[in-house]
């Protein structure tokens, strides 16, 4: 078990965190990124993006990896498949503690990101992984010749339908308003695609099955009816959650508990940052991520400099 020290550990390596990263060493700061898992967060599971500027279209892993191997110029250490048992954001300096050691920094950013929301709804948990998945990219390929149903109507939610089309012989869009979210070219996409059904003005109130799904349950939120949808899969795509667990409760959240921030990306405790989808954030983009990750690094930077400063007058 080792104990380390640094000048700014972030928590999270998705484009934010590894934005931040690049950002907090080139201000020569000593800099780690921890991750629960492997760097490159939610897009390293993203079939394609089209609209990262510079990029027309590329892979989310591709991305990612490009990501990461401009944080390994400026030498950002990583710190992959840390589970962390404890975080102390309030003490001088913050306490990381993983299983696999003790990380102090002077100050810490908060790049966690969000995990996808679930519907809450008889049989979701029962199924995972039996029908019930959150990953068209990662799963889609195990229904083709089926039925899938996608329950929401953003980006997402659309994409991934149509994503599904490639393997599926029929995917049903169950949205509980009678309009898409999704980006007016992705609506346009989705109406030409024959194997998409949409399912207007409802909501899937439980998922049935036997071993693995059969049946989804929707309600039309307007008249109460009831229909048994058959369906090998439900993909729901409705929002995130953040993943806050590890320091809930330690700086400001919001009612749905993402964290928040000034425009330096502060937290209401000085010396703590965060960034990305884990933030109250209006749009949650790769591009935003980043730009916040560029945006908490360069303000952590500046607290950094505060520190000195204030050692500095304390030696005279």
């Amino acid at each position: 078990m080792g104990n380390y020290e640094f000048d700014i550990v972030i928590l999270g390596g998705g484009p934010a965190g590894l934005s931040a990263g690049i950002y907090a060493a080139r201000s020569t700061a000593s800099t780690a990124i921890l991750d629960i898992s492997m760097l490159g967060g939610q897009p390293s599971n993203y079939l394609e993006l089209e609209n990262y500027p510079g990029f027309p279209i590329i892979g989310g892993y591709d991305l990612m990896e490009k990501f990461e191997e401009h944080a390994d110029k400026f030498g950002v250490q990583k710190f992959p498949m840390q589970e962390i048992k404890s975080v102390d954001l309030k003490s001088n300096p913050k306490i990381i503690e993983t299983l696999d050691g003790v990380f102090k920094a002077k100050t810490v950013i908060i790049a966690c990101g969000a995990q996808p929301k679930k519907l809450g709804v008889k049989g979701e948990l029962e199924y995972i992984g039996r029908g019930v998945s959150y990953c068209a990219v990662c799963d889609g390929a195990f229904y083709k010749e089926k039925t899938v149903t996608v329950v929401g109507g953003g980006n997402a939610a659309v994409e991934e339908a149509m994503y599904l089309t490639k393997f599926a012989d029929k995917v049903y869009v169950v949205h509980r308003r009678d309009a898409l979210r999704a980006d007016k070219i992705v609506q346009e996409r989705a109406f030409k695609n024959p194997k998409l059904e949409f399912i207007w003005d409802s909501r899937v109130v439980e998922i049935q099955g036997d071993n693995v799904v059969t049946t989804a349950v929707i309600e039309n939120v307007k008249t109460g009816e009831i229909t048994n949808l058959k369906t090998d899969g439900v993909f729901p795509y409705i929002g995130f959650t953040p993943n806050v667990e590890a320091i809930t409760g330690q700086v400001e959240q919001d009612a749905n508990g993402f964290i928040i921030t000034d425009n330096s990306m502060q937290t209401s405790i000085e010396g703590v940052f965060a960034a990305g989808d884990v933030r109250n954030t209006p749009l949650r983009q790769v591009i935003t991520a980043a730009s916040d990750g560029a945006v908490s690094a360069v303000y952590a930077s500046k607290y950094l400099e505060g520190l000195e400063t204030v050692s500095e007058i304390g030696a005279r």
